[in-house]
């Protein structure tokens, strides 16, 4: 039974999107869609105990799940009020069974659909960001409330009005044509980008880093890169994510635990990633049109090329942040560039910077805040305030690798604090 609910987990990760995508097309109501696909999921558990993990699975909750659909919608009366809704004309099921695969070719079309139907313009930003994360992406509700700052009741509320918009606009569930795809952009992008750093640290649970999403984030934007290869944003964010993941290999030691930038083992870099990241990031410079995905791929690209953490060129990098404020002005983005200050001017001196974002209500319950403060504390000597600030940023962390690092550093800074007062 443990090997048959981790083969489902597996499909879980590895399948949702494209699964909830095809019963969307049937359903005209991702309610009813998510509905029918968690129901699959369940019958999987026992069908599969019984029958055995299908060859492919995905292809298996597909049917499942669109069986399901089609059989509500026709009890309830409503399949040909609720097929306009969402299905393209010339994809439109006639009723018989469908001959469902899971190749390649089929997936990324769907996703695509998904990903353009959750960024309609129609929705607001956040919620076009939010919607898109938990129905592509399978990101559970609370994880998506950490990620936006807010209480998880505000965050469901959120999903279910944009998913009654949906409905009620009668959004079609289509990739846009070449003229509408350029104001949906920047809302795709966003919600890659934030797929990704919900892979790269996981906003909960006990690694440090979901593979599944990291890797599906870099697929999606692979893809929109062969949609719309003239825009340099699409190429920022690749490189952005490719320099950024080069480094997965040495983010953890072999027991799970963290390991921080300064102390990873560069030979495990993933030069090609880094190689192809760089090619990205200086051909999205030489169109004239740079946005924050190519800045932020140019910061990367100077830790990804340094020999190591003091041999950084932290004044490109605190440039570069200045660049990124002026482009894209975010508490979190200045929060970074204080610790690249930091390394440029001195503890010190990002101290003060940190103490001013302190006060900014954007960044109340960001866990990063706390931690970067006790970082700088403790580098000051200041063990004690040190303390305070890592028993904060302990408070705030919900992913276990990042947690065990902290109370780490607090045992370190107590022991400090402790041999001083005693004149050690």
């Amino acid at each position: 039974m443990e090997e048959i609910e981790q083969a489902v987990a597996d499909a879980h990760r590895r399948e949702w999107a494209f699964v909830l995508a095809a019963t969307a097309r049937v359903t005209g109501d991702f309610d009813l869609a998510e509905e029918c696909v968690q129901d699959a999921y369940i019958a999987a558990l026992d069908a599969w105990t019984r029958d055995g993990v299908p060859r492919k699975p995905g292809a298996w909750l597909t049917q499942t799940a669109r069986r399901k659909a089609l059989d509500l919608l026709r009890r309830d009366k409503v399949f040909r009020s609720k097929m306009p809704l969402l299905v393209e004309p010339d994809s439109e099921p006639d009723g018989t069974e469908m001959h469902l695969t899971d190749d390649e070719d089929a997936i990324p079309d769907d996703r695509l659909r998904l990903i353009f139907t959750c960024c309609h313009p129609a929705l607001a930003r956040e919620a076009q960001v939010a919607l898109t994360l938990r129905l592509v992406c399978g990101v559970t509700t609370p994880d998506i409330a950490r990620a936006f700052l807010v209480p998880e009741p505000t965050m469901a509320a959120r999903l279910t009005r944009a998913k009654k918009k949906i409905t009620a606009a009668r959004i079609p569930y289509r990739v846009p044509g070449a003229a509408d795809l350029p104001e949906r952009l920047d809302a795709v992008l966003s919600v890659i980008h934030l797929l990704y750093t919900t892979g790269h640290t996981a906003p909960s649970g006990g690694e440090l880093v979901r593979a599944d999403l990291v890797d599906r984030a870099i697929a999606l934007t692979r893809m929109l890169l062969a949609l719309m290869p003239d825009e340099p944003e699409v190429r920022g964010l690749l490189a952005l994510l490719l320099l950024t993941d080069a480094r997965r290999a040495s983010r953890t030691d072999a027991d799970g635990r963290l390991v921080i930038l300064e102390d990873q083992d560069r030979s495990l870099w993933d030069r090609a990633a880094i190689a192809e990241g760089r090619d990205l990031a200086v051909g999205a410079f030489r169109t004239g049109r740079v946005g924050r995905y190519a800045v932020q791929a140019a910061i990367a690209s100077l830790h990804a090329i340094a020999a190591s953490t003091a041999t950084t060129d932290w004044k490109q990098v605190v440039a570069l942040y200045d660049v990124l404020l002026r482009i894209w002005p975010s508490p979190v983005v200045a929060l970074n560039r204080a610790v690249a200050v930091a390394m440029v001017d001195g503890p010190s001196t990002a101290l003060d910077e940190v103490q001013r974002l302190g006060e900014d209500d954007r960044l109340a319950g960001y866990q990063y805040l706390p931690a970067i403060r006790a970082d700088l504390l403790r580098r000051l000597k200041r063990f004690e305030d040190a303390a305070e600030a890592y028993r904060a940023a302990i408070a705030l962390a919900d992913n276990a690798a990042e947690r065990e690092f902290l109370e780490s550093r607090l045992a370190e800074v107590v022991d400090s604090a402790a041999g001083r007062s005693s004149g050690g």
